[in-house]
């Protein structure tokens, strides 16, 4: 595979041996290096305190903050340490409305992000948020892994789910190391629009561009027959087997999705197998 630099942001120590193995074990795999952060966060809030207690309460928070990522570093070093890969580490501090840029700056520079899952039992805000940060500051093609997941397979079988959106298609180009080993590869079209630029056929031209990478795809038009797509597409994975779901992320805007729900979070708080996503 293409990727030689691998990123992924540690925020709580749970996550530290699972998703440190997970991703160790997929840059011995492609023989690349692997870049960790571990942030903590100053989580206090400043709208309202008593006249020099906010002095106090940054103080301490600072204090939480950075005894949090230390703890995370050295954990995190004592994993890496096992691993046998090249690999660097660093720990750092930001508050939790602030770290956009600081993440931002950091996944810019990788080829993929490795991170848990978002949403679902153990999701969390605090996880979403590093996940935003990554897609939206950073532009990075993320891989999203649910709890006791690795890396999948470079030869398994993957689907794409295809809405003729630029964010489809930006999870699609980072996505191209994973479809051009798999075995096969299923573009999902639910409900496709009759009035689209692919209304005669839909998911055709990304099958087009996919077969002139050497990539054996084929189009699934699926009928939205459950009340999510999300529930469509993971219908579909299962029938499929398969172990990689690419998707655009965020196709709507994120206070609506957060309000209203959408494709994007549905499908991470139901996804049982790793995700990789773009914006």
């Amino acid at each position: 595979m293409a990727g030689k630099s691998l990123l992924t942001i540690l925020t709580e120590p749970a996550t530290v041996r699972p998703l440190l193995e997970a991703a160790a074990e997929f840059a011995g795999r492609v023989d690349a290096h692997l870049d960790v952060l571990s942030l903590g966060l100053d989580r206090s809030q400043m709208g309202y305190s008593y006249i020099g207690g906010a002095a106090v309460i940054a103080e301490i928070s600072m204090e939480r903050a950075e005894a949090d990522a230390s703890a995370l570093d050295a954990a995190a070093r004592t994993v890496l340490d096992r691993q046998g890969i090249r690999w660097a580490a660093e720990a750092a501090v930001a508050q939790l409305g602030g770290m956009s840029d600081l993440i931002g700056l950091r996944a810019c520079y990788s080829d993929l992000v490795i991170l848990p899952r978002p949403y679902g039992p153990h999701g969390d805000e605090t996880r979403a948020a590093v996940v935003e940060a990554t897609l939206f500051e950073g532009r990075a093609t993320v891989m999203l892994l649910p709890d006791g997941k690795g890396v999948p397979a470079p030869d398994g079988s993957v689907v794409v789910a295809w809405n003729q959106s630029r964010q489809a298609m930006a999870a699609v180009r980072g996505a191209l190391p994973f479809l051009k080993a798999a075995r096969e590869v299923s573009i999902a079209v639910v409900d496709p629009q009759p009035w689209g630029p692919e209304r005669s056929d839909p998911g055709g031209l990304l099958c087009q561009y996919l077969v002139r990478h050497g990539i054996r795809a084929e189009v699934s038009v699926l009928a939205k027959t459950l009340p999510d797509v999300a529930d469509v597409l993971v219908r579909h994975v299962h029938d499929r087997d398969a172990g990689l779901l690419v998707m655009g992320a965020y196709s709507h805007s994120r206070l609506r999705e957060a309000i209203m729900g959408g494709a994007t979070r549905h499908m991470l708080e139901r996804a049982e197998i790793p995700v990789l996503m773009a914006h």
